[in-house]
C-alpha cells in the first residue's frame, strides 16, 4: 500500500487510494487497442489482461490456459503454485504491476475488482542472432558482437568470464522509457571509488527517455563540453571481457548493441583489439603507424597554409618550380582551397554514410575522383594540396576507435585557422591550448593523458608500444586496482628440467 508523507491515514483510507490509483491504471491501460482483458474459463472465472504485442501467445495458452482450463478456482497463491513457470509475483504493489505488465507479463485477478494480482512473465522478445563486428572488425580473434538484448550481452559475457567475482548491477534509467541499465565489474580487483562514481552518476541521470548506450556516455562523462571521447564504445564482448580483468568497468543497456568501457587513456583510443592478436613487435609496429597517421591528418593542411602564408623560405629549392606551378592559375589563398578541400571531403563523407552501403561505397569513390579532378582542371585548388587532403583522410581511416575519428576530423579545421592568422606560431599555440586541455581532462576520475602526464614508466609497457604479455605482470597503475599483479611468476629451481631432452 501507498501512503503519502505528512499524512497519517488509516488502513481503510489507505485501501481507497491504492484502490482509485489500480482502477486508473487499468483504464490507462484498456484505452490502448492491444491491451487485451477476459474471464477465463467462464464468466465466474479469472480475469486475465495482458498486452498482446507483448506477450506470447503460444505460452499464454500451453502454460497459463491449459492449467487454468483443467482445474477449478483456487485463490491466486494456490494457482502460483500449479502453473509451472519461474518469477511469478503475486503483490498489490502498483509500480511492479506497471512495470511488469508493460514489460509482457500476465496480470491474473481472481474478481475483477481485485487489487491482488497475479503477474505471470510471458513476453514475446524479438532477438536479433549475433553477428560479426562491424566497427570494430578484425582479421583475427573471435567474430561476435553484442545485440540488443541485453540478457543475450551479459551471457556473452559470463562465458567468457565464468567467474563469481564478476557483478553486474542493474538500474532503471530514462522516466518514461525504464530502461534497463547494467554496469559490470570483477570484484577484488576494481576501484571501488571508480564503482561509486560510476554508479552516483547513473544515479544523477534526469531524462524521460534513454534509448541508446551514447546517451548514457554524454550523461556520465568527467567533461560534457570536451571533443575528446572519455569511454570506449565497443561492440566487441572479448574487448570487453579483457579489460574487465584489467580492472576497469563496463556499461551496457538493453536496446543498444555497444558497449561503454573505462577510465581510458588517450592511447586508448589509438589501440586496435587486433594488436593483442599479433605477435608484439607487429603490435607495436601499427600502433606507431596510427598515432604518425592522426599527425598527419591533423596537421598536413595547417602546414601547407601556413608555409605558403608565412614562411615560404623554408621551402626546399628542389619543390619550389612544382608549387609555383601547381599555384600559378589559383586565384585563391592557400586558406580558402584548403576550407574548399577539406569541407568536400567532409561532404562526401557523410553522403557516403547516410546512403545505402552500395550506393556510398560508389559516391565516396567515383565522386573523389570526378569532383577533385574538376577542381584541379578548373583552377581551383592545386594538385599538391588536392595530394595532401586525400592523404590526410586515408590516414585519418586508420584509427580503430571511431569516437576519436570524429574528433580528428573536427580538429583540423581550429589548426587551419590558426595556421592562416599566425603562421607555424599559430599552430603551435593551437597545440599548446589543446594539449592545456588534455592534462585538465579526465576519464571516471583518471588522467587522461596517463602515462606521460602523470609520468608513469611502468604503463607504457602498453601505451605507445606493446610488449610481450609476460612483460606485462601487473594491471595499469592509473587504474589503482585492488589487486595489482596479473602474473605469478613460478619460482626457479635447481631441479628444473628442460622441455626437451637433451
Amino acid at each position: 500500500m501507498r501512503f503519502f508523507k505528512g499524512r497519517k491515514k488509516t488502513d481503510a483510507a489507505a485501501f481507497q487510494v491504492t484502490s482509485k490509483d489500480f482502477q486508473e491504471l487499468l483504464k490507462k491501460f484498456e484505452a490502448s487497442n492491444d491491451f487485451l482483458t477476459f474471464q477465463f474459463p467462464n464468466e465466474d472465472g479469472y480475469t486475465i489482461s495482458y498486452f498482446s504485442s507483448l506477450i506470447s501467445e503460444q505460452q499464454l495458452h500451453e502454460q497459463v490456459l491449459a492449467v487454468i482450463s483443467n482445474q477449478t478456482k483456487k485463490d491466486l497463491k494456490q494457482l502460483k503454485s500449479d502453473i509451472p513457470m519461474e518469477d511469478m509475483k503475486v503483490t498489490t504493489d502498483i509500480n511492479v504491476i506497471q512495470r511488469l505488465v508493460l514489460a509482457g507479463s500476465i496480470l491474473i485477478q481472481y474478481k475483477k475488482d481485485d487489487e491482488m494480482c497475479l503477474l505471470i512473465p510471458c513476453a514475446h522478445s524479438v532477438k536479433r542472432q549475433t553477428s560479426i563486428p562491424e566497427s570494430e572488425y578484425t582479421v583475427a580473434g573471435p567474430k561476435e558482437a553484442f545485440v540488443e538484448s541485453l540478457d543475450t550481452n551479459l551471457n556473452l559475457i559470463r562465458n567468457r568470464l565464468p567467474i563469481p567475482e564478476l557483478q553486474s548491477k542493474e538500474f532503471r534509467v530514462g522516466s518514461i522509457s525504464q530502461t534497463r541499465l547494467v554496469v559490470l565489474y570483477i570484484d577484488g580487483i576494481v576501484n571501488q571509488q571508480i564503482i561509486h562514481t560510476v554508479m552516483q552518476r547513473i544515479d544523477d541521470i534526469e531524462y524521460d527517455t534513454i534509448v541508446d548506450i551514447s546517451f548514457v556516455n554524454q550523461m556520465i562523462t568527467d567533461n560534457r563540453n570536451s571533443m575528446f571521447p572519455q569511454l570506449i564504445d565497443t561492440e566487441r564482448p572479448d574487448h570487453l571481457a579483457s579489460v574487465l580483468s584489467e580492472g576497469k568497468i563496463g556499461i551496457m543497456l538493453d536496446g543498444s548493441p555497444h558497449a561503454l568501457v573505462g577510465p581510458n587513456t588517450i592511447i586508448s583510443f589509438f589501440s586496435s583489439f587486433e594488436d593483442y592478436f599479433q605477435i608484439w613487435n607487429l603490435g607495436t609496429s601499427f600502433r606507431l603507424i596510427r598515432l604518425f597517421a592522426v599527425l598527419f591528418s591533423v596537421l598536413s593542411s595547417p602546414l601547407y597554409v601556413a608555409v605558403l602564408t608565412y614562411h615560404y623560405l623554408v621551402i626546399p629549392t628542389d619543390l619550389l618550380p612544382i608549387l609555383i606551378s601547381s599555384r600559378g592559375v589559383i586565384p585563391f589563398p592557400p586558406i580558402l582551397e584548403a576550407i574548399v578541400l577539406e569541407g568536400t571531403i567532409e561532404l562526401l563523407r557523410e553522403a557516403a554514410v547516410r546512403l545505402p552501403a552500395k550506393v556510398g561505397s560508389t559516391i565516396g569513390i567515383v565522386g573523389g575522383i570526378v569532383i577533385g579532378t574538376a577542381a584541379v582542371e578548373a583552377g581551383f585548388v592545386s594538385n599538391v594540396l588536392l595530394m595532401l587532403v586525400a592523404l590526410a583522410a586515408l590516414a585519418s581511416f586508420t584509427v580503430p576507435i571511431y569516437q576519436i575519428s570524429n574528433t580528428i576530423r573536427l580538429i583540423r579545421f581550429p589548426f587551419l585557422i590558426a595556421a592562416q592568422l599566425y603562421g607555424l606560431f599559430g599552430l603551435a599555440l593551437c597545440s599548446a591550448f589543446i594539449l592545456s586541455h588534455l592534462l585538465k581532462l579526465t576519464s571516471l576520475g583518471s588522467p587522461y593523458l596517463d602515462p606521460l602526464y602523470p609520468l608513469r614508466i611502468y604503463d607504457f609497457k602498453d601505451s605507445l608500444i606493446r610488449l610481450p604479455f609476460s612483460k606485462q605482470t601487473k594491471r595499469p597503475q592509473f587504474l589503482r586496482t585492488e589487486k595489482p599483479l596479473r602474473i605469478r611468476r613460478k619460482e626457479e629451481t635447481n631441479n628444473s628440467q628442460s622441455d626437451i631432452d637433451e
